[in-house]
């Protein structure tokens, strides 16, 4: 008889499969994000903080052409950027695969998005894996500009823990195993 003890535990690959749904439809996209939990309430400075600093923001994400998530992203943060004056620009995969390599985050595709000042790109914070309710986006920037503007970032972690991993469907790559460089 195993014992939950003896069981093993799941692998980083393992929990990163559990996590990333990839989408090659519309559909299949709606599906999952329908499943998605919506962010409700708001703390009482949430519209101030992002009308009065989101200017001094930029959200920067990766995209590929046909990627159903990067497209829906995409609209979601133009709202919010009409709404709340947050900047937002596209960054390409080889500048994606650093910042996530950097973060200790495995490269999942397409889209990821990060928080920073406009003044200083070293001083990033991922707000998005994968597309998410724009409830959810806009309350990700909030809790990015407090972490970059005082908030303990444990706090601000915390509450941002929970992505929703919905990416484009993943490309195939030749396999490098058994390959003799």
């Amino acid at each position: 008889m195993t014992t939950p003890l003896a069981a093993a535990s799941p692998s980083r690959e393992d929990a990163a499969r559990a996590a990333i749904h990839p989408v090659a439809s519309e559909a299949a996209m709606r599906h999952w994000l329908s499943r998605v939990p919506r962010t409700n309430d708001y703390p009482p400075d949430f519209e101030t903080t992002l009308r009065g600093q989101g200017s001094a923001f930029l959200v920067e994400m990766s995209s590929a052409p046909g990627c159903l998530p990067c497209g829906d992203l995409w609209g979601k943060f133009g709202k919010l950027r009409a709404r709340f004056g947050v900047a937002v620009r596209t960054i390409d995969e080889k500048e994606a695969m650093l910042r996530s390599g950097r973060f200790g985050l495995p490269w999942i595709g397409h889209p990821v998005a990060w928080l920073r000042p406009v003044g200083d790109s070293n001083r990033l914070i991922p707000i998005a894996i994968g597309t998410d309710l724009e409830a959810n986006l806009a309350r990700n920037i909030y809790l990015g500009i407090k972490m970059q503007t005082g908030v303990r970032p444990a706090v601000g972690v915390r509450a941002m823990a929970k992505f929703t991993g919905i990416v484009g469907a993943a490309t195939t790559r030749p396999s490098t195993k058994g390959r003799k460089d």
